[in-house]
C-alpha cells in the first residue's frame, strides 16, 4: 500500500497498520493511503470487519504539527 500504511488480512477481517515512528503521527503521507485503503475495503464483499492498528507502541498519537497551518 505505502510505507506508512499497510493491509493484512485474517479471514474475513482487514488489518489496517499505521507505521509512521515514533508516534504514528497522522500527516498527509499516512491519511492519504489510509483513506485509500478504508474505501478499496469498504466495498470488498469477502471483508467483514476492518481493524485499524498502529506498529510501535502508541495508536495515533495526533497530527503531524509540521503541517498546521499548510493546506
Amino acid at each position: 500500500m505505502s510505507d506508512f500504511v499497510s493491509v493484512t488480512r485474517d479471514g474475513r477481517i482487514a488489518v489496517v497498520t499505521i507505521d509512521n515512528p515514533p508516534v504514528n503521527a497522522v500527516s498527509f503521507h499516512v491519511r492519504e493511503p489510509l483513506l485509500q485503503a478504508l474505501v478499496s475495503l469498504r466495498d470488498e464483499p469477502d471483508v467483514a470487519a476492518i481493524v485499524i492498528a498502529c506498529a510501535g507502541r502508541t495508536f495515533v498519537a495526533g497530527a503531524d504539527i509540521t503541517e498546521f497551518g499548510k493546506p
